[in-house]
């Protein structure tokens, strides 16, 4: 399927962004945190990575509703996009010497929220650059292009820490950098090119009415069946899935021990997953061509099913290599064919508002995995039985996602 311009230049935000959350989120940042004297814990960066993200979940829905009025979605896209990129370079500044940690903190809060927030009205911004029919296939290559393009910043940044020394913070700080411009000059070409097709005309009162628009959706979102059960389902689903995804690291050193698992080899796993979600995602674009993304996304569930239950059996670290395979092979598909699926069955004059809704339970996904991971090691004293604990998350998400049709059009249920 040959890409639009529109939808070409919306794929690229998905290789620009990917940049950021391999680079900053998952290995730069928790790095050179460590590196300040006078940070005790550096997972206490997990913390105000949730703050963010709450701060982010409480206002998406009210940012959206507002956004749903003619020429403020790209407004808010192009704002949002601005703070996260230049808050990923502000990091670059702040120097472990210095020992200003609050402050690298405040501009990692502040590029999260950027990040989070761009992504509301990017993600909305798929029913104005692609049709129903080519959702699916769209969807899965930003996924797709994403992960694997996000490699090539990372890559570049991982040479020059290497060259000038893991231990020295200034590879790490131009690592921030390469970061900060690689998404920025990635979005350029949907702010050029992709305009808001889908809106509500402006009226007076334009923030009481849109607090007014988002009070009466959400005292009857059950209306919109459709959208209630896939939000119900999601929320279960999902939350499995962002468990495993933040989850495997500790999982695996927990049950092999510290000593089995360096920088390097956690580093080999993160890449495993990049490139292998990489082609995993444009197949599962393909295949929901043919057989539905309701097929699909039901697929990439039981897949998960099984990278739990494999995960109860691991002994070495190629073990973890495999997982790793596994999950990336479904990773990318669920995430893509979720967003298409959800961008279909939405309003989409209120796309910003839906998707604010979707953000919500997205952001406050992977809270309830992780507690019962962490509350099943610690009364049985049994890493390994952690892991089973996240299946049920993905019986119930199957359970009521199956009651959802194949295809719908919103229009036929309103």
């Amino acid at each position: 399927m040959k890409l639009t311009r529109e939808e070409r230049a919306w794929v690229f935000v998905d290789c620009g962004n990917s940049a950021y959350s391999m680079a900053v989120t998952t290995a730069l940042l928790p790095i050179i945190f460590g590196m300040f004297d006078n940070v005790k814990n550096s997972m206490d960066l997990g913390y105000f990575n949730s703050i963010a993200s709450i701060l982010v979940a409480v206002l998406s829905p009210i940012l959206g509703t507002i956004a749903d009025y003619k020429d403020k979605k790209k407004r808010f896209f192009v704002f949002f996009t601005a703070l996260g990129v230049f808050a990923t370079a502000a990091l670059a500044f702040v120097s472990p010497s210095s020992g200003q940690w609050k402050l690298l903190i405040l501009f990692f809060v502040l590029s999260a929220i950027g990040f989070a927030g761009s992504n509301i009205f990017y993600d909305a911004f798929i029913v104005d650059v692609s049709k129903d029919e080519r959702m699916d296939k769209v969807s899965s290559l930003g996924f797709a292009f994403g992960y694997i393009s996000s490699v090539i910043p990372f890559g570049i940044s991982l040479a020059l820490i290497f060259v000038l020394g893991m231990d020295k913070a200034i590879g790490y700080q131009i690592g921030f950098i390469i970061t900060a411009l690689w998404w920025g000059l990635f979005t350029l070409p949907m702010i050029r090119e992709v305009k808001q097709k889908h809106y509500i005309e402006p009226e007076p009162r334009p923030v009481y009415n849109s607090f007014k628009r988002l009070g009466s959706t959400f005292k009857n979102i059950r209306q919109h069946k459709t959208v209630f059960i896939f939000l119900l389902a999601y929320f279960f689903y999902i939350d499995g899935v962002d468990t495993i995804i933040k989850m495997v690291v500790p999982y695996a050193t927990s049950v092999l021990g510290d000593n089995a698992l360096d920088t390097f080899t956690l580093l080999g796993i993160l890449l495993i997953i990049q490139v292998i979600a990489f082609p995993c995602a444009i197949l599962y674009g393909n295949l929901a061509k043919r057989f539905s993304a309701r097929t699909m996304i039901t697929i990439g569930i039981f897949t998960y099913i099984v990278s739990c239950i494999a995960a109860y059996f691991i002994s070495s670290v190629w073990h973890i290599f495999i997982l790793g395979a596994l999950i990336g092979s479904a990773q990318g598909g669920v995430q893509a064919l979720s967003r298409s699926y959800y961008a279909r069955i939405v309003p989409k004059e209120k796309s910003n508002e839906f998707f604010g809704f979707y953000n919500i339970f997205g952001k406050f996904s992977a809270i309830v995995g992780p507690t019962v991971m962490s509350l099943t090691t610690t009364l049985t004293g049994n890493a390994k039985l952690s892991i089973l604990g996240i299946i049920p998350l993905f019986l119930i998400g199957f359970a009521i996602f199956i009651t959802l049709p194949k295809e719908h059009s919103f229009s036929s249920e309103v």
